[in-house]
């Protein structure tokens, strides 16, 4: 092995081992948290931020999500059991508000959520390798990755397409 000639990559000491940047977590009085739903059958979604994860904030995401579709069918929300989703206050706003219905998943079965899959992808466009300034940040930037992915959205399917079958590659051919 021959020595190298040149200083290591910005991320490396110099006796070649990666050196660990400390996180830099903190709770502040400014968080921004995003609600969001997908609709299944064509793909589009509907997100909102608020600064706050209360029965107030999630009972106006559902006035949004009312809003949004049209419809004059049922809307259903698969949601987990957050608190703000289980109040006393959210099990009665749906008496105004006939078409939404509500449906929990059970504790530790987040893979039965489609919404999870499209949590994965939305994080990827909006919030990745992003550093924000403030709460209006992200919601700017929440609110352009919602209209990026809503003008490709496509029907979303639970589980992966079956594969394709297998085509024989040679046929052997016994002859006696």
């Amino acid at each position: 092995m021959t020595p190298r000639t040149f200083g290591p990559a910005p991320a490396w000491s110099a006796d070649g081992h990666r050196i660990k940047a400390p996180l830099e977590y903190f709770r502040g009085p400014d968080k921004t948290w995003v609600y969001g739903a997908l609709r299944v059958a064509d793909g589009a979604a509907v997100t909102m931020t608020a600064a706050s994860r209360n029965s107030d904030c999630y009972q106006r995401f559902l006035q949004r999500l009312e809003d949004a579709d049209p419809g004059h069918g049922d809307i259903w929300v698969i949601a987990d059991n957050l608190s703000g989703h289980n109040s006393l206050a959210t099990r009665t706003w749906p008496a105004d508000h006939p078409r939404i219905q509500h449906a929990f998943i059970p504790v530790g079965a987040c893979r039965l959520n489609l919404q999870e899959a499209w949590w994965r992808i939305f994080r990827h466009h909006a919030l990745a390798g992003v550093s924000f300034a403030d709460s209006k940040d992200i919601d700017h930037a929440t609110r352009i990755a919602t209209a990026q992915l809503n003008q490709r959205a496509k029907p979303w399917v639970w589980g992966r397409p079956p594969p394709a079958p297998r085509r024989l590659r040679r046929q052997f051919v016994y002859s006696l």
